[in-house]
């Protein structure tokens, strides 16, 4: 029984800009008010995001004590309070006022067309 390889495939090009970022599109800006926050799910990871001052940012959507949807808490100002237990976080941060060694991991956002997107990279 004669092996015969497969042919070569060409090489997938590599990305070398900063940014090709893996950038997922979660929503329309429009649909993200000033002082508003939304819940999205890029590529199936719970993601807060809120807009303060005009600016995207975004933060994991689950507090770091226990889970509770940080979408129905309220945003005051860059803070972020988890309804269940009042815990603050700063959404440009995503860290813990009262411990800033705990947190929640923040994401990088662009805005493009209308469109709002996070890199999870």
């Amino acid at each position: 029984m004669n092996f015969t390889p497969d042919p070569e495939l060409p090489e997938k090009p590599e990305a070398t800009s900063i940014n090709s970022l893996n950038w997922t599109y979660v929503m329309d800006d429009s649909g993200l008010p000033e002082g508003g926050m939304a819940p999205v799910y890029p590529l199936g990871v719970n993601v807060l995001l809120a807009r303060v001052g005009g600016a995207i940012y975004a933060v994991s959507g689950k507090c770091a004590h226990m889970a509770c949807p940080l979408f129905t808490g309220r945003l005051e100002g860059y803070t972020v309070v988890c309804p269940c237990h009042d815990w603050r976080f700063d959404v440009r941060t995503g860290r813990f006022l009262d411990a800033p060694e705990l947190g929640l991991t923040a994401y990088p956002t662009k805005f493009e067309g209308g469109k709002l997107f996070v890199s999870l990279g």
